[in-house]
């Protein structure tokens, strides 16, 4: 009896079991299991004969496409260790990357040509490109391996499966080897990869799986990025049980990504704070049908709690989960959608199989209702960062059974007595002001419940007599029309003296990193 224990087995398992059931739609493109699981072993043969070999690194530096999955199961398929690149990456973070992982070998896009190779001259390495697209001049020096990806598909040796068989004749790989770099967004420094391994990986996958009761029944609409974890894993978790994957590019084009939900008859949405602020801002939500949702699911940062009250009036009968993670564990908890009414500002219990405790400086276990940091305790805790040991022994630490890593995460929390988790701030998070140290996740909760705002970001700027001074950030809505006066009195009256923000700036748009989140650094600038 076959048992998986790879992310690649579960697309082998769902071709065989849906052959002719579509997995992937994207764009005018529709792909069964069957298309996507031959496709993904021929890219694996190519690879082998590009010389990627086991635990190699792939770099895919695409946008949300078809092209991008295939290469994820092929690089896998190759024993191979895939790095999801976002496709807007500039040319410095590129480098970086580049020089970080040394691929093997790089698959990209003829549009980002000029992008790759402004990135070559930083670059130390030998790497083999392949090229998807056309029209586009590539540099002598980033000559292609092949300039067409679709000729990859047409060659003789390749469409004649008796010449290979990937799935029985090459399966190296064991799972406790890399599956994956996952980098992460790089807002405060340079990108970290979080290495993670398939046996990681599946065990987070299997869990958020089962509190979402996923079937292959659900159809996933997934407009975040596939190089942001919580936008991969709609892919991974739907191949493993079955599904139907609604890829979309992005979530700019609010619009088109809501006609998706009717016409794809989606069953899952899962979004991040801004994406919600977006929806909260249309005036004309109600005139989409929505009735073949089951669920929207929150992660990548806590919700307003205004926010899911105005969530929940929208979707009265939509399962809300409301979650937490990050990449190094993919995901810590979930609110079950029952609870949402009585906690809406808990992110819920651990998740099946992963166990949570909140430590003190010392790392001594705090009292219910104490604040510390979250500790990660499980399967899916991640394996460290890539080419950076000491950083690694920062979050990764021995654990309280002998051999076993758990994670630091760098959150601060509280627990009530029922074990529901409360987040209360990044540890770095924090500012001084006045002499009083100050949650800005706090303020952020607090003015977001104002009429107007539709989003807001608090940071401290440097203050020659506060030591530092509250800004306050603030996206507005069309139905208010907000003045820094109305802000500023709104903020008296809710919070204490030394939290009310010093300066009031209004913009069209947060500033947001590849993957979504607010990119606080740019607003101190």
């Amino acid at each position: 009896m076959f048992f998986p224990t790879l992310v690649q087995d579960y697309l082998s398992i769902s071709a065989e079991k849906y052959p002719d059931k579509e997995a992937l739609i994207c764009g005018q493109k529709r792909f069964t299991y069957s298309e996507l699981d031959r496709k993904s072993d021929i890219l694996a043969q190519t690879l082998k004969t590009l010389g990627v070999q086991r635990d190699d690194r792939v770099v895919v530096f695409l946008d949300n496409t078809a092209e991008t999955v295939i290469s994820i199961y092929g690089i896998l398929k190759a024993n191979a260790v895939f790095v999801i690149l976002n496709g807007g990456l500039k040319s410095k973070k590129l480098a970086f990357v580049l020089n970080d992982c040394a691929p093997t070998v790089l698959i990209t896009h003829t549009s980002k040509a000029k992008v790759c190779q402004e990135a070559f001259e930083y670059v130390d390495l030998k790497c083999r490109i392949i090229w998807n697209g056309t029209g586009a001049q590539i540099p002598q020096k980033l000559s292609p391996v092949s300039s067409d990806w679709e000729s990859l598909f047409s060659t003789s040796l390749y469409t004649d499966s008796k010449n290979f068989n990937v799935n029985s004749n090459n399966r190296e790989c064991i799972d406790i080897d890399l599956a994956a770099l996952i980098y992460t967004s790089g807002s405060t420094g340079e990108p970290k990869g979080v290495m993670s391994n398939h046996h990681s990986m599946l065990s987070a996958a299997r869990s958020i799986i089962q509190y979402l009761e996923n079937d292959e029944n659900d159809i996933i609409l997934n407009v975040l990025p596939l190089s942001f974890d919580y936008g991969l894993y709609q892919v991974l978790m739907a191949f493993m049980f079955g599904g139907t994957v609604v890829l979309e590019k992005s979530f700019l084009f609010l619009h088109k990504v809501l006609e998706q939900i009717s016409k794809e008859n989606v069953t899952g949405f899962p979004i991040v704070p801004t994406i919600l602020a977006m929806l909260l801002n249309l005036q004309d939500l109600r005139n989409y049908y929505f009735g073949s949702l089951r669920y929207i699911s929150n992660t990548g940062a806590a919700l307003p709690v205004e926010h899911i009250r105005r969530l929940r009036d929208l979707f009265p009968n939509v399962n809300i989960y409301s979650m937490f993670g990050l990449t190094e564990c993919k995901r810590v908890s979930y609110l079950p959608p029952n609870e949402i009414d009585d906690r809406p500002a808990s992110v819920g219990k651990p998740m099946p199989n992963c166990e949570v405790f909140i430590v003190d400086e010392s790392g001594k276990k705090v009292n219910s209702g104490e604040i510390g940091e979250l500790v990660v305790r499980g399967a899916n805790v991640m394996k460290g960062y890539w080419n950076a040991p000491e950083l690694s022994k920062q979050y990764f630490r021995p654990g309280p059974k002998p051999g076993e890593t758990i994670l630091y995460s760098g959150d601060y929390f509280r627990q009530d007595d029922d074990g529901y988790l409360y987040f209360i701030r990044r540890k770095d998070d924090m500012i001084k002001s006045k002499g009083e140290r100050i949650s800005a996740k706090e303020l952020e909760n607090t003015i977001s419940a104002m009429d107007g705002v539709s989003e807001v970001a608090v940071v401290g700027m440097p203050d020659e007599i506060f030591g530092q001074a509250i800004k306050a950030v603030i996206v507005k809505n069309s139905s208010v029309d907000l003045t820094e006066k109305d802000v500023l009195k709104f903020c008296t009256q809710n919070l204490e003296p030394f939290a009310v923000p010093k300066y009031i700036e209004f913009l069209d748009a947060l500033p947001k990193t590849a993957h979504g989140k607010i990119d606080k650094k740019l607003l101190k600038n």
